[in-house]
């Protein structure tokens, strides 16, 4: 009797929340996320956003996600940035390239407090990403260094791990790694500037060594343009025994940006 009472507890829970959503939508009916245009499910964008929201679809560099002239049947292939830059990391991929909507949505979640982002972001994410997996897989964010986390009072990059692992069913742990000393802006610096001064700047977080060791760790970060700060979080991983490691970004800055 209870299993039938439990069973149909979950029914009536499941039609209760579907309810719950279609009262909310018509009290506050769904908006597109960079836009007002009314939409019909919450966290999507409408049809003239979409068309400016410049996503990676097609041939991409097997490192950082730029995309490529021609079809992706000539995968892998390599950008000219990194056929001349070694990347520490195996493969790489990008959701969007960071530019019109793109660049709009990563500055939304990381300086407008739009979290709201984070989840169809973390999808967009997951789908570029599916190709990356193995079933050791675990997800870890960039992290922040404690004052900027103050500051800001959310990681965005954990976030978006967070709302990636959730989509894809893999585990994820959102420290861990660390960022033990503050390092200025990485704007206006060159790209040797930008390596400098992320070097040692993370580290893996001692009470969690024992996750990286042996494992494949994909890391999450919002953009990558110089690619300084992947590999930094990189270096940490292998220096804490990781086997592979394998990267991830919401949007990727090109060279025409």
């Amino acid at each position: 009797m209870r299993s039938v009472i439990g069973a149909g507890g979950g029914e009536v829970k499941g039609a209760l929340a579907a309810l719950s959503r279609a009262v909310l939508d018509t009290l506050y009916p769904p908006h597109c996320l960079t836009c007002d245009a009314p939409v019909q499910q919450p966290g999507t964008l409408c049809g003239a956003c979409w068309g400016k929201t410049p996503f990676v679809d097609g041939l991409a560099c097997d490192h950082c996600g730029t995309p490529l002239p021609g079809s992706p049947e000539d995968a892998p292939v390599l950008c000219d940035d990194c056929l001349t830059v070694a990347r520490p990391w195996g493969r790489g991929r990008a959701a969007l390239v960071y530019a019109d909507h793109g660049r709009q949505l990563v500055l939304a979640l990381k300086h407008g407090d739009r979290l709201d982002i984070a989840a169809p972001a973390g999808r967009w994410m997951a789908r570029a990403a599916a190709p990356l997996i193995r079933p050791d897989t675990l997800v870890a964010p960039v992290p922040l260094h404690r004052w900027r986390l103050f500051r800001r009072r959310y990681n965005q990059s954990a976030l978006l791990a967070r709302a990636l692992a959730c989509d894809l069913g893999l585990p994820h742990c959102p420290d861990l790694l660390l960022r033990p000393r503050t390092t200025t802006s990485q704007d206006g610096r060159t790209r040797e500037g930008r390596f400098h001064n992320l070097q040692g700047a993370i580290t893996a977080h001692p009470r969690h060594t024992n996750r990286i060791e042996g494992r494949h760790i994909l890391l999450v970060d919002d953009v990558m343009t110089s690619g300084a700060t992947l590999a930094a979080a990189t270096e940490a991983c292998f220096s804490a025994g990781a086997d592979a490691v394998d990267v991830v970004v919401l949007a990727r800055v090109t060279r025409d940006e």
